[in-house]
């Protein structure tokens, strides 16, 4: 039995809902070829305010790509981006008003299956919260990691090494001209922190979980092979869709079981004891505390 698209409800009802759906898709220069293929939402957290997030209007480009190559019709919208950086005083405190843009956004629209852009910090879990309560074939993708930086020698990391070297500039152990050329080569592209904090952490778990395609987590952002891996996301969204691979089937207990084991060996942020349980709780799923320690 062929399963019913979802954007079918949206674009083929014959009637005024139907018509009204069908004239303003028309109106952005699409037409009936288009409405009748699987509709892939991009769910875009760019932002200018969010250098994690800085470079991806280039990177859903590619992700359009890939889904027209695979039959799909890629349409991109926006939702809330946490960028840890400038936003006061905590980006945690928008978490999960950022699951519920998302699982909301995703709820509402005559997507089939949405790729989920995302990077910095709180962003990563918030988008897979939406998306697990949404429950329609999803796939994550990272901006990537920032390169790293360099500093007579040294290589630096973002942003802890900006505690450490403005501890030292304050005891006067760095001069003003130093304390400078540190600032100009701390941060040396877009993308999100390159030291496993919860940026990295989150995205490779995102990989362990099985939500993600395999380079998720650690591919430069400013590296080719990002956007290749757009491309391929995508791709496998539109099969996604054919297989009714949503996330109620791969967020397993196991699945969180077999992040938790890749958090440990990564020794990756102690914030993901706080993520994974509520990414899990969409799902109906417990993580007890002790099941870490286990």
């Amino acid at each position: 039995m062929v399963r019913t698209l979802r954007s079918a409800t949206f674009f083929r009802d014959p009637f005024a809902a139907g018509l009204i759906h069908r004239a303003f898709t028309r109106s952005m220069g699409f037409d009936e070829a288009d409405m009748q293929r699987p509709l892939i939402g991009i769910c875009n957290t760019y932002s200018e305010l969010n250098n994690c997030h800085s470079h991806f209007k280039e990177l859903v480009e590619a992700v359009k790509r890939g889904v027209w190559q695979a039959g799909g019709f890629p349409l991109e919208f926006p939702t809330i981006s946490l960028g840890e950086i400038y936003l006061s005083p905590s980006s945690m405190l928008y978490r999960n008003l950022a699951a519920m843009d998302t699982e909301e956004m995703i709820r509402g629209q005559p997507v089939d299956g949405v790729v989920l852009l995302t990077g910095c910090d709180k962003t990563t879990p918030a988008a897979l919260m939406g998306a697990a309560s949404a429950d329609a074939p999803a796939l994550m993708l990272s901006g990537g990691p920032m390169l790293n930086g360099h500093w007579r020698g040294q290589i630096l990391g973002a942003c802890t090494d900006c505690r450490r070297l403005s501890d030292e500039y304050r005891a006067g152990n760095l001069t003003d001209a130093e304390y400078g050329e540190v600032e100009e080569n701390l941060v040396r592209s877009h993308g999100h922190c390159m030291v496993m904090g919860t940026a990295s952490t989150m995205n490779s778990l995102m990989e362990a979980l099985g939500m993600a395609l395999p380079g998720n987590g650690a591919i430069p952002a400013a590296d080719s092979r990002r956007l290749r891996l757009a491309e391929q996301a995508g791709r496998r969204i539109v099969q996604m869709v054919a297989e009714d691979l949503r996330p109620s089937r791969i967020l397993t207990r196991a699945a969180f079981e077999n992040a938790i084991t890749l958090l440990c060996a990564l020794g990756g942020s102690t914030n993901a004891v706080v993520h994974l349980p509520a990414i899990a709780g969409r799902l109906g799923i417990s993580l007890p505390l002790e099941l870490f320690d286990q």
